[in-house]
């Protein structure tokens, strides 16, 4: 927090990072000398330029992750005020750079929140046509729909209650982009998406999680295709949850997550929840390097190692942040 409250001293004031360290210790003024030089790095139009940041980035957060977490605090701040930004290339530039880079890494080190939140800033930047569209259905199917979330929650409640199970239900509705991305992917229109509502149920312990799943599965029809058990086949950021999607009475299809409150807050916060790399017995700070969590990053590393140039290192770590995906080259 501290970093995070300095983060521009040394960038915008008369402060030396000598006064910082004098004043809140050596580890705060290792950190904050990371952001900063991240925040020097603000990525320029020229793609060397951003190619070379991009790598001082990745070294300096296998230094010290949390440099990463002040930094796409800084970015979530960047695009929340993106439209006092004068200049629309620059703006634009901003956008696609938090959408290639930044969201990637927020997904990586498992920060959902954040994640979605830099994706829907930077697409309605991006494509404000695609984003004003889905924003104006959705809220039309929400002046259908609001007492449509909070019916089928109560309704998931006195189910989970019916089973003696302990759970907090809420429904949400889908942010604009990742509908507009399930539309992409699946090549359908706005009126075929079937879950734009997603559910989730909130219990204390893994057995629990499993329960609630039987209980929905009795309850509905499950959509085919749609289950998938990231709790004993947790995502590699460490994200864990039931997923499944269930056809109610009317034929509405919704989808429902399942998980305990400790998977819920690793879910949306990340690695900024379970802080795994403070070593228990010297009680100091590893270095990302050394985090099962964290191999990708490694893999990063192992590429700027490799990597021929600046430009290579971009491109092969952009591959790298797709790495469930296939990439076909003529």
């Amino acid at each position: 927090i501290v970093t995070a409250l300095l983060h521009d001293t040394v960038e915008d004031t008369g402060v030396k990072l000598a006064d910082i360290e004098t004043a809140f210790g050596a580890e705060t003024a290792r950190l904050v000398d990371g952001v900063t030089k991240l925040s020097r790095l603000e990525l320029q139009s020229d793609r060397t330029k951003q190619a070379e940041n991009f790598r001082k980035l990745v070294l300096a957060m296998s230094e010290d992750i949390r440099v990463l977490l002040v930094k796409l605090a800084d970015r979530l701040h960047n695009m929340r005020t993106l439209r006092f930004v004068k200049d629309p290339g620059r703006r634009r530039r901003i956008a696609s750079e938090t959408m290639e880079i930044y969201a990637p890494l927020a997904e990586r080190i498992g920060m959902e929140r954040v994640k979605a939140e830099l994706e829907d800033l930077a697409f309605k930047e991006l494509q404000p046509d695609a984003y004003a569209s889905i924003q104006a259905r959705v809220g039309f199917l929400r002046g259908q729909g609001e007492s449509e979330i909070a019916k089928l929650t109560a309704q998931l409640q006195a189910l989970m209650k019916e089973h003696d199970i302990e759970a907090e239900v809420t429904g949400r509705e889908k942010s604009p982009y990742s509908v507009w991305l399930k539309m992409h992917k699946r090549n359908v229109g706005f009126e075929q998406l079937s879950d734009i509502m997603a559910f989730r149920i909130t219990v204390d312990t893994r057995d629990q999680c499993y329960a609630a799943l039987g209980a929905v599965h009795q309850a509905f029809r499950v959509v085919p295709g749609r289950f998938k058990d990231y709790i004993s086949t947790p995502k590699p950021n460490g994200y864990r949850s039931l997923h499944t999607g269930v056809i109610l009475p009317g034929s509405q299809k919704i989808e429902v997550q399942i998980r305990t409150r400790a998977m819920a807050a690793v879910a949306e916060n990340g690695v900024a929840a379970h802080w795994t790399y403070k070593d228990a017995r010297k009680g100091e700070t590893a270095s990302a390097r050394d985090v099962p969590q964290y191999k990708w990053l490694r893999s990063l590393l192992d590429i700027l190692d490799e990597a021929a140039g600046p430009e290579e290192f971009l491109e092969n770590t952009k591959l790298e942040m797709f790495q469930d995906q296939v990439f076909c080259f003529t």
